[in-house]
């Protein structure tokens, strides 16, 4: 092999550093995907639905400021 001994070790170094690095950041993508909804978005939504009215949809709103 000669002078090229080095380069199959090195290229399968490479390799498994490039491979856990993709899975580290596909594990962190999932994460932040499968996040619920923020509290604004909640409270949105509560709004939406007519559970709060206008002074407690403001209020709350500006508490999460």
């Amino acid at each position: 092999m000669g002078m090229l001994g080095w380069l199959w070790p090195t290229l399968i170094i490479i390799g498994l550093i490039v491979l856990a690095i993709g899975v580290i950041a596909l594990s962190r993508r999932r994460g932040v995907a499968s996040s619920g909804p923020t509290a604004r978005e909640l409270l949105d939504q509560r709004y939406a639905r007519g559970e709060i009215d206008d002074a407690e949809y403001q209020r709350r709103r500006d508490q999460l400021s």
